[in-house]
C-alpha cells in the first residue's frame, strides 16, 4: 500500500500529515491559513492523492514557519509512500490554465531535491496568506519529496489565479509522476538501478 503518515513537531509547529497515493482526492486540511488551505484542497483532488493535514503553528508570529513545515512534512509523506519509487512513471508535466492564466509544471521524481520558480505576484497578500510564502512552500516540498520541480507561469494578471493554477498544474503532474507505468511495475525507472544521490 503506497500510503504514509508524518508526525513532525517543533517548538515552532506541530503538524500531522496522512497521505495515500492512490486514493481518489479525499482530503481534510486544517493549517490555520485559510487559502493554504484552499490550495492544499486542490492538490488533493487534482491529483487524486487523498490528503489529511493537521497542523498548528506559530501564526502569531507569522506564517512562515507553519508554511514551511507544511511542505516538509507533506513532502516526506510523498517520499515515504513512494518507497523504492518502483514502477513510477517518474516524470510528468501539465499545463494548467486557469482563464487568463496558464502556468507549466515539470516534475522529476528524482531523489535530488531542486526548484526552478518563476511566478511573480502584484499584491502581497491573498486572503491572509503573505504571498512570498508559495514559493517556499514549493522549495520545502520538492526537499523532502525529493523531487525536480519546475513551476512556471507563463502569463496572467490575478494573483489568485496564479497561485491556484501553480497548485492544480503540481497535482496533475504529480498524479502522472507517481502512477505505476503497468509496462515496467517491477523495476527502477533509472538507469543507475536506484533513485536518489
Amino acid at each position: 500500500m503506497r500510503r504514509a503518515q508524518v508526525r513532525r513537531e517543533t517548538t515552532e509547529t506541530r503538524i500531522a500529515v496522512e497521505l495515500n497515493l492512490d486514493g481518489t482526492g479525499v482530503y481534510s486540511v486544517s493549517t490555520g491559513i485559510g487559502f493554504l488551505d484552499h490550495m492544499l484542497e486542490q492538490l488533493s483532488r487534482h491529483s487524486l492523492i487523498d490528503l489529511t493535514v493537521e497542523a498548528k503553528g506559530d501564526l502569531h508570529i507569522d506564517q512562515h514557519h507553519t508554511v514551511e513545515d507544511t511542505g516538509l512534512a507533506i513532502g516526506e509523506a510523498l517520499a515515504k509512500a513512494l518507497g523504492d519509487k518502483k514502477g513510477i512513471r517518474r516524470y510528468a508535466d501539465a499545463l494548467s490554465p486557469m482563464d487568463e492564466t496558464l502556468t507549466r509544471v515539470a516534475v522529476d521524481i528524482s531523489g535530488r531535491p531542486y526548484l526552478v520558480w518563476k511566478a511573480e505576484f502584484s499584491q502581497k497578500r491573498l486572503g491572509e496568506m503573505d504571498t512570498e510564502m508559495f514559493e517556499h512552500w514549493f522549495h520545502s516540498f520538492a526537499q523532502t519529496g525529493g523531487l525536480t520541480l519546475h513551476v512556471e507561469t507563463l502569463y496572467g494578471t490575478n494573483n489568485h489565479h496564479i497561485a491556484e493554477a501553480a497548485f492544480k498544474g503540481l497535482a496533475r503532474a504529480l498524479r502522472g509522476a507517481v502512477e505505476i507505468d503497468p509496462r515496467k511495475a517491477d523495476a527502477i525507472p533509472s538507469t543507475k538501478g536506484t533513485l536518489g544521490g
